[in-house]
C-alpha cells in the first residue's frame, strides 16, 4: 500500500545530463522523487547534471471523451502485445491533460503495487462507472482483458457519438436564442430610447404596438437588474435541484420525454444505450441480473433507469426478460420481439447489438431532421423578435407620413 501511495503522488521532472559519450542531453520524466529520477537516469547510463520539478500546467476537467480515448488506447496497445503497466505508462506520460496524466499514473501505481486493474479503476468512480469496472473485472477473470477493453472502447465511442449528436442538435438553437435575447436587450436599452425621444415631438398618440415596446423598454431600463437577478436565481435554483433532488430529476426526465420531436430523440437514445450496454455486458460473460444493474445506470434517463431496475428484480425471480420489458410500457414492440428471439436462440447479446445499431441510426436520422427543421424556425423567431421591434419603431413614422 505504501508503494501505491507513493506512486499515486508521481511528479513531473525535467532533467539535464550527459550520456556515456559525454553528449549533453535533456528530457522529461515522471517519478515520486528527485532521487528516483537520479536512480533511473543512472540505470540508463546517464549522468544527471540538473533535475528540477516541471512547472505544472492547469489541467482541463476530465471529460467522458477522455475516458473513451483512454479505453481505445489501452485496447490497441494490449492487443498489440504491449504489457498492461507499460501501456498505462505510455498513455499517462503522453496525454495532453495533466489531470488525466495524474489519474493514469495513479492507476498504474496501484497495479504495480499488486492490485488488479478493476480495483485500481474503482478508486476513481467519477470517471470509471460500475459498468466499466465490471467489464474490466470480467476480462481479467476470463484472461481476455484486451478483448474486453476493445468492447469497452467500442461501447464508449458509440455512446459518446450519440451524446455529441444530441448536444450539437440542442446547443445550436440554444446559442441562437441567447444571441437573440442579447440583441433584443441591446435594442430595448439603447436603440428604443432614441426613437422615444423622436416620438415626443410628434404631438400625437403612438400606435398601441409601438407604445407597448416603449413601455417594455422603460421597464427594462428601470428594472433590468431585477429581471437579471430573477433569471439568475431561477437558473441557480434549477441547477441546485437538478444536482441534489432525485425527484426533481425524475420529473424533469419524464417531462423531457414528452417534448415534441426532442422527446422522441431522447427516448430512442435511452433505448439505444439500454440495448448497447446489455449487449456489451452479456457478451463479456456477465450474468443477466448483474448486467441489468449496470444497464440501468447507463440509460441516461431516470424513468428508464427505474424501469430497468424493476426488470432486474423480476428477472431475478425467474421471469423472462422480454415479458418484464413489455410490462413497463416503455419499450417498443419490435425491440421486445427481438429480445424474445434472442432469449429463445440463446443470443441476447447479438440481438441486443442489432437493436442498438437500429436505434443509434434512428437517433442520427432524427437529429439530422431536427437540425433541418430548427434552422428555418430559428430564423422565424429572430425575424419576429428583431423585426417586430423595428416595425414598432417605424409605425409612427408611417402614420405621420399618411397624415401628411
Amino acid at each position: 500500500m505504501a508503494d501505491a501511495a507513493a506512486a499515486a503522488k508521481n511528479l513531473n521532472f525535467v532533467w539535464e545530463g550527459t550520456d556515456k559519450k559525454g553528449n549533453r542531453i535533456k528530457g522529461k520524466t515522471v517519478a515520486p522523487s528527485e532521487a528516483a529520477v537520479k536512480a533511473d537516469l543512472r540505470r540508463q547510463g546517464i549522468a544527471p547534471v540538473k533535475i528540477s520539478k516541471a512547472r505544472r500546467k492547469a489541467g482541463k476537467k476530465i471529460e467522458s471523451s477522455d475516458i473513451a480515448f483512454f479505453s481505445r488506447q489501452m485496447a490497441t496497445m494490449m492487443s498489440s502485445g504491449v504489457p498492461l503497466v507499460q501501456s498505462m505508462d505510455i498513455i499517462g506520460k503522453g496525454h495532453a491533460n495533466p489531470n488525466m496524466q495524474d489519474m493514469v499514473m495513479a492507476i498504474k501505481g496501484d497495479v504495480e503495487a499488486g492490485n488488479n486493474l478493476a480495483d485500481a479503476l474503482a478508486k476513481h468512480p467519477l470517471y470509471f462507472d460500475d459498468l466499466f469496472v465490471s467489464l474490466v473485472r470480467a476480462g481479467e477473470q476470463a484472461g481476455a482483458l484486451e478483448t474486453l477493453l476493445d468492447k469497452i472502447a467500442t461501447y464508449k465511442e458509440k455512446t459518446e457519438r450519440i451524446k455529441k449528436k444530441i448536444k450539437k442538435a440542442l446547443s445550436y438553437p440554444i446559442a441562437v436564442l441567447v444571441v437573440a435575447f442579447v440583441v433584443t436587450g441591446i435594442l430595448l436599452v439603447f436603440v428604443i430610447p432614441q426613437f422615444e425621444e423622436l416620438f415626443k415631438g410628434f404631438g400625437a398618440d403612438l400606435p398601441a404596438f409601438t407604445q407597448m415596446v416603449v413601455n417594455m423598454s422603460r421597464s427594462v431600463r428601470s428594472q433590468g437588474y431585477i429581471y437579471l437577478i430573477v433569471i439568475g436565481a431561477a437558473f441557480a435554483a434549477f441547477t441546485y435541484f437538478k444536482k441534489r433532488s432525485r425527484k426533481f430529476r425524475e420529473n424533469l426526465d419524464r417531462l423531457s420525454l414528452k417534448i415534441p420531436v426532442v422527446g422522441d430523440i431522447l427516448t430512442k437514445s435511452s433505448l439505444a444505450r439500454f440495448a448497447r450496454t446489455l449487449s456489451t455486458m452479456f457478451a463479456a460473460g456477465v450474468n443477466l441480473v448483474d448486467a441489468l444493474g449496470s444497464v440501468a445506470g447507463a440509460t441516461g434517463n431516470i424513468i428508464y433507469e427505474q424501469a430497468t431496475l424493476k426488470i432486474r428484480d423480476q428477472v431475478s425471480t425467474g421471469q423472462q426478460l422480454n415479458i418484464t420489458m413489455s410490462q413497463t410500457g416503455l419499450f417498443p414492440h419490435v425491440m421486445i420481439q427481438m429480445i424474445a428471439i434472442g432469449e429463445e436462440a440463446g443470443s441476447i447479446d447479438a440481438m441486443a447489438a442489432k437493436v442498438a445499431d437500429f436505434y443509434e441510426e434512428e437517433v442520427d436520422n432524427a437529429v439530422d431532421n431536427l437540425t433541418s427543421l430548427m434552422e428555418p424556425l430559428i430564423m422565424a423567431v429572430l425575424g419576429v423578435l428583431v423585426g417586430g421591434l423595428v416595425v414598432a419603431m417605424y409605425l409612427p413614422i408611417f402614420k405621420l407620413g399618411s397624415v401628411i
